[in-house]
């Protein structure tokens, strides 16, 4: 009865420190929530970086994502027009998939011919980019993102 009763405690110990470790772990998982700023972008040719550009003074475009859902706005001071959309979004399989629900006059004009935006992600810890890929799935050109909340 007294060896139940220890080895019984042993293994109730046992597990106890097992979950204080596992709990104590800290999560590597990366997430695409939250706030982002896009920094610069990047174009390519054979699936190479040919270029680098920056954005012009005052321009910003910012991009939400939350619980599946994500909204962006763009700013550029020599462009009248009004920039921005909304709708859901997922990751799967190293792909980032928008669906845009509703946009500006300005983007609803491109979502009447392309709803489902589809792009290669490459997520780090405090930035992103999202690359886009022509029919034959070379890179032509991507948005870099830095996190900002």
């Amino acid at each position: 009865m007294k060896k139940t009763l220890v080895l019984g405690c042993c293994l109730i110990g046992a597990a106890i420190l097992l979950s204080a470790i596992k709990t104590s772990t800290p999560d590597t998982t990366l997430s695409l929530e939250g706030v982002w700023e896009l920094e610069h972008q990047f174009l390519y040719e054979n699936d190479q970086i040919s270029d680098t550009l920056f954005n012009r003074s005052g321009y910003r475009q910012v991009k939400i994502y939350t619980k599946g859902k994500v909204m962006w706005s763009r700013f550029n001071p020599a462009d009248s027009n009004e920039w921005f959309g909304y709708g859901t979004y997922e990751v799967k399989d190293g792909m980032l998939i928008e669906n845009l629900e509703y946009a500006s006059n300005s983007m609803m004009k491109i979502i009447d011919t392309v709803a489902v935006f589809k792009f290669e992600l490459v997520l780090m810890e405090d930035s992103y980019s999202q690359i886009s890929l022509d029919s034959k799935g070379r890179r032509y050109n991507s948005e870099n993102y830095i996190r900002i909340e």
